[in-house]
């Protein structure tokens, strides 16, 4: 098997954001079939599953990473750390 990426022209990077994000689909969808969960109200507008949560604190995340990307000139290893709390704090209090 070719581990090299060339495939899908990714980089090793791209591949492990990639593979989190399916790692994680998965195991929330082996946690909701294990343990299904109600919806619930936080600072959302709206009641929500942890899937909703996940989805809307990725796709908030995305939008986040543009606009630093296109405003700044600050590494992205400081804006990662800054989304992975985005994103805990919409999974936790979402």
């Amino acid at each position: 098997m070719d581990f090299t990426l060339k495939w899908m022209v990714w980089t090793v990077p791209t591949a492990i954001f990639c593979g989190s994000i399916i790692i994680i689909v998965l195991a929330m969808a082996v946690w909701q079939t294990v343990s299904p969960s109600l919806e619930r109200k936080g600072f959302l507008p709206i009641p929500t599953t942890p899937g909703d949560r996940f989805f809307m604190g990725v796709l908030t995340s995305a939008y986040i990473f543009f606009a630093w990307v296109g405003l700044t000139q600050f590494p992205l290893w400081i804006l990662l750390l800054i989304v992975v709390c985005w994103v805990l704090v919409v999974m936790i209090w979402g």
